[in-house]
C-alpha cells in the first residue's frame, strides 16, 4: 500500500496512458452523442458522479463531484453478498476536448489498479466515453472471481456508456 493509501504503485497512469506490467487492461469506448452541448453534459453527467449514479449500483462520495483526493464507494449486491470498492480520485480533466477522471483502488477493494472515464470530441464531432483500466486481485474474493472479474468490469465499462448516453439525450443536469 503506498503512503496515500492506494493499493497500487502507478497512481496516475490512466491519465499518462501507461499500461504499468502485471495487469490485466480493458478498454471501452462507447459513442455517446455529438456536437458541443452533447460534450459539455456528458462531461458534466461523469465529474459531478451522475453517470455512476445512474449504474444500478450503490455510489457514496466525499464530495459532490469527481476531485483529486475525493473517495468513492461503488456497492454491488445486499447483505453477506455485498462487495464493496472503495477507490480515490487521483486526476480530474477538463478542456475544451472533453474531460473526466480516475480514481484508483483503495484497501477493502477486491482488485488493486486504476479505472478512468474519459470524454472526448472527436474531429467529425462525435462524443465518446472511453473507460480504461488496469488491475488485478488484491483479495481472495478477487482471486475467486477469476474470469469473472474481468467480466463484470466490461459490464461496468459497458453499463456506464449506455448510462451517460442516455443522460446526454436527457440534456443539462436540473438543478
Amino acid at each position: 500500500m503506498t503512503a496515500d493509501g492506494f493499493t497500487y504503485p502507478e497512481v496516475g497512469a490512466t491519465r499518462d496512458g501507461r499500461r504499468p506490467e502485471g495487469y490485466r487492461y480493458l478498454r471501452e469506448r462507447t459513442r455517446v452523442g455529438a456536437g458541443p452541448e452533447a460534450l459539455r453534459a456528458a462531461v458534466d453527467a461523469v465529474l459531478d458522479l451522475r453517470m455512476h449514479r445512474a449504474l444500478p449500483v450503490r455510489v457514496t462520495a466525499s464530495g459532490p463531484r469527481a476531485e483529486p483526493g475525493v473517495d468513492v464507494e461503488v456497492t454491488v449486491g445486499v447483505g453477506p453478498l455485498r462487495l464493496r470498492a472503495p477507490c480515490r480520485v487521483v486526476w480530474t480533466r477538463r478542456d475544451e476536448r472533453g474531460g473526466g477522471f480516475g480514481y484508483g483502488t483503495l484497501a477493502g477493494h477486491a482488485m488493486s489498479g486504476e479505472e478512468s472515464f474519459a470524454v472526448d470530441i472527436d474531429d467529425d464531432g462525435a462524443v465518446w466515453l472511453t473507460v480504461t483500466s488496469f488491475s488485478r486481485p488484491a483479495t481472495a474474493a478477487g482471486r475467486l472471481a477469476g474470469p469473472f472479474g474481468p467480466l463484470f468490469q466490461r459490464l461496468y465499462a459497458r453499463g456506464c456508456g449506455i448510462v451517460l448516453r442516455r443522460l446526454v439525450r436527457r440534456g443539462p443536469a436540473r438543478p
